[in-house]
């Protein structure tokens, strides 16, 4: 029975997730029959305008394109409106079946439950919702029926629709994800000479697969692309995905849009482990402050000589390839919060504070920022078995920079208790480099680069 109840939470799962793609694709279904009522309206608009100075000429012709122009709309909506029926009617069977099934848990009597249990396998394989094509039939695009009529004024009688370009295609192969940009390529269908330019439009988003309609940012827009490849430069990979769409442009109108490809950021996004900070430091996300009190006493942010500091964690980017594997990371995010007074990961002289993820694989980048009083402060990577009163590079387990501004600038690199001093001023922001696969921890001072010791190949945390 155990087994039974773990595959039918399986199939639970899958439905769950069928309907959530399916509630999006209605979503999808509903914007696109939005917009093909709305640009229906743009472009029969538009045509009255070109008319009204041609009306004793073009009466005849304009009917005729009226009437192409509703035809057209008609059978989209129609297209669109049978789709849209039968997604509800799959929707509402599967979360009449994701409810039984739901129910079914509950049964206690062995054969009872069994019998159920097959009822449900049978009907989730006839279920309508996993044979359902996810794709629109038809776009809402109504660009082909656009009219300009200041060259044709000679051609009355030999009026037509404009030629729009076909939808481009991206390949996902030829793209790169790297060192703060995104590299996006294309290619036609087939050769078209009267292509002008591209349009290129995209926005981040932290769900995979098809682009969500609701509750996601607007597409940003890179217009007058001349060549099929382009590069966006200077990005801050604050989410897991970028989805990226391609239109080409004769002199004219814009085509439709190519198919949207999702690109993977693998942005590292973390925040501090309040349960593993030290008494004596006062964490909030990506925020630590040095704190006297230990938690004894009213929390208040120490100026002056006894504030040690306090700093910022900022993760901005990462430096990978697209199509490379995912790194792997650990979250302790789901541990239950722990009571201030009663943590004990580190003691003594150890101020540390840990992230909340653990780096198995890839290459990482974040940067620390402290404030402007900050009197002395640590950054850098750790394995995981570094001591409960060990600091921060006084181990051969843990390299960091350090920077102490009590009574002189002091600005180093420390590793096994051995010291660098750093020729550099001190810079606003400290960035890490952590090159896990390459075993080698690099650090960021504005324009320049130092080197850092060998990782090794054992599980570093932050």
């Amino acid at each position: 029975m155990d087994s039974q109840k773990e595959a039918l939470q399986r199939i639970i799962s899958t439905l769950a997730n069928k309907n959530d793609e399916i509630q999006n694709f209605i979503d999808t279904l509903n914007q696109t029959l939005k917009g093909v009522q709305e640009n229906s309206s743009n472009v029969l608009s538009e045509l009255d305008e070109e008319f009204d100075s041609l009306y004793s000429i073009l009466d005849d012709v304009k009917e005729s394109m009226i009437s192409s122009i509703k035809q057209e709309q008609a059978r989209k909506s129609q297209e669109l409106q049978s789709q849209l029926s039968q997604c509800n009617s799959a929707l509402e069977n599967s979360e009449e079946l994701l409810e039984f099934a739901t129910r079914s848990l509950d049964i206690k009597e062995a054969e009872e439950f069994s019998k159920a249990a097959r009822q449900i396998k049978d009907r989730v394989t006839m279920a309508s919702a996993f044979r359902l094509s996810l794709k629109p039939k038809v776009s809402d695009n109504m660009t082909h029926l656009m009219v300009d009529f200041s060259q044709e004024r000679q051609m009355l009688q030999t009026l037509k629709f404009l030629p729009v370009p076909k939808a481009p295609e991206i390949d996902p192969v030829e793209c790169l994800v790297a060192d703060n940009s995104v590299t996006v390529a294309w290619r036609m269908p087939e050769e078209d000479n009267k292509i002008d330019h591209f349009i290129l439009e995209y926005r981040k988003t932290n769900f995979d697969g098809l682009p969500r309609v609701k509750d996601e940012r607007c597409w940003e827009i890179i217009d007058n692309i001349k060549g099929t490849e382009y590069t966006l430069p200077g990005l801050r990979f604050d989410s897991k995905y970028m989805n990226f769409r391609v239109r080409a442009c004769n002199k004219a109108v814009a085509g439709e849009c190519s198919d949207p490809v999702t690109l993977e950021t693998k942005a590292l996004n973390f925040s501090l482990d309040n349960s593993s900070s030290h008494l004596n430091l006062r964490v909030e996300d990506t925020c630590v402050e040095w704190d006297p009190t230990g938690g004894k006493g009213q929390e208040t942010k120490i100026k002056g000589k006894e504030n040690k500091g306090s700093a910022h964690v900022t993760s901005l980017r990462k430096h990978t390839r697209s199509g490379t594997p995912s790194p792997k990371r650990t979250s302790v995010g789901s541990r239950p919060p722990a009571v201030r007074g009663s943590r004990d990961r580190f003691t003594g002289e150890s101020y540390t504070v840990l992230g909340d993820t653990t780096i198995e694989s890839g290459q990482h980048y974040w940067e620390v920022k402290a404030q402007k009083d900050c009197k002395s402060y640590s950054v850098g990577v750790a394995y995981k078995t570094l001591g409960k009163f060990d600091q921060l590079g006084k181990t051969n387990t843990s390299w960091c920079i350090h920077v102490n501004n009590w009574l002189q600038n002091t600005f180093v690199a420390k590793h096994n208790n051995k010291v660098k001093a750093l020729d550099v001023p001190v810079p606003e922001r400290i960035g890490v480099f952590c090159d896990f696969d390459g075993g080698l921890v690099w650090w960021a001072f504005s324009e320049h680069w130092d080197a850092g010791s060998k990782c090794g190949e054992n599980t570093s945390e932050k």
